[in-house]
């Protein structure tokens, strides 16, 4: 008989009490601040819309040891934080009572986010009400049954944590790599010199093209996946399940309809200039709405070669160009007027030959986890899973 069996047998023979959460702790919501507030690198980290620190503030308003729930944007997303923190107003921190430990119900609320997830508001910005997290209803063991529960679980996100870290140094190695390739490919100078080639703007050798404007109110349920700005990632593109949003059919709409190997780059956000992304097939079929452009070669010019002109330099050239409001954005022609050098097309097929090889050995580790990792999740799940399920007590 494990540890676990045998205190269960001795506190809570009979089973457990279910509760609501807000029985046993207090669902608060974050107090609101403003950019101007915070810093990129000092003090304690922000949670707003995301698990991504959105900055730095002076002063923590929780402590460390906090599970907390993100109420809009990544709405339904679980975290905990091992250091003071700041927790802004889309941000539902969970406060215990003596009666549970905050790790214990980090774990618990992990083993319930399906159903979170299947209450969070579909808008344009997804939200989740704090209600929906009150109402769960939970199992309330003894203390040093839920204190065995957090060791056993903690074990497995331990281990998992430690096999992350070594893929992520790995994968570091392999994208320096990749970097200095796709620098030294991309060195081309402009008016002479060994690798002197012409630069050309993008609207000359590209299709430049912005989304259809769309009303939130008709999105559907399911039809073709809409290509939105919160897609469009960091060098790629992300259709979570949360992310996704449809349209009902492409009757009027055909021009808007996307192809592998399309660019696609968003027009405004915090992240305007680095949010850019490559259609794969996997993705498709795909409708592009407003506030994100795509780019498609014309005769004689690579796609792909504009790609990786456009992680290299774009960045840097939008910098100059996007606007310095309170939601920054380009404009389609700034995005025209951006240039890359262009070889001849068998010279940009011979770079994209070469970046494609190390683009892909980053893939094959961050395209699907590692089986190992994987295995480890799938046990941490099936363990939680068992471990959290209680006989209610009659």
């Amino acid at each position: 008989m494990t540890k676990l069996e045998k205190l269960i047998e001795e506190l809570c023979p009979n089973g457990v009490e279910y509760v609501k959460l807000s029985d046993v702790a207090k669902v608060e919501r974050g107090k609101r601040v403003v950019k101007e507030q915070l810093s990129k690198e000092t003090g304690f980290p922000v949670f707003q819309n995301s698990l991504t620190s959105m900055g730095y503030h002076s002063e923590s308003n929780y402590p460390a040891g906090t599970a907390f729930v993100i109420g809009a944007g990544a709405a339904g997303e679980i975290g905990y934080s091992s250091v003071d923190f700041w927790a802004a107003d889309d941000c539902f921190p969970i406060v215990c009572s003596d009666k549970m430990l905050n790790r214990y119900i980090y774990h618990m609320i992990l083993w319930k986010k399906p159903l979170l997830v299947s209450k969070v508001r579909k808008a344009s910005i997804p939200r989740l009400s704090r209600t929906v997290i009150e109402d769960l209803l939970i199992p309330l063991p003894p203390i040093p049954i839920q204190e065995e529960i957090v060791r056993i679980l903690d074990n497995f996100t331990k281990l998992t944590a430690e096999l992350e870290e070594k893929l992520n140094a790995e994968l570091e190695a392999r994208k320096k790599q990749y970097e200095y390739y796709r620098d030294s490919l991309l060195k081309f100078t402009q008016g002479g010199g060994v690798n002197d080639c012409d630069w050309k703007p993008l609207g000359e050798i590209a299709e430049l093209l912005s989304g259809f404007p769309f009303d939130s109110s008709q999105f559907t349920d399911k039809g073709i996946r809409l290509m939105r700005g919160m897609n469009v990632k960091r060098g790629y593109l992300d259709f979570s399940e949360s992310n996704n949003r449809y349209w009902n059919d492409y009757h009027g709409l055909e021009k808007y309809s996307l192809a592998e190997n399309d660019i696609v780059i968003a027009m405004d956000g915090s992240l305007v200039g680095k949010s850019f992304g490559l259609v794969s097939s996997c993705h498709l079929p795909l409708l592009l709405v407003q506030r994100v452009a795509r780019i498609r070669a014309k005769v004689n010019y690579n796609n792909r070669y504009i790609y990786y002109c456009i992680t290299n330099f774009f960045p840097n050239y939008i910098e100059s160009q996007k606007t310095q409001g309170a939601v920054p954005h380009i404009s389609l022609k700034d995005i025209s007027n951006f240039k890359i050098p262009v070889p001849p097309l068998p010279e940009q097929e011979r770079i994209v030959n070469i970046l494609d090889h190390f683009d892909k050995l980053c893939n094959d580790i961050t395209e699907g986890l590692p089986a190992e990792i994987e295995a480890r999740r799938k046990q941490y799940e099936y363990y939680r899973d068992k471990l959290l399920t209680f006989k209610a007590l009659s």
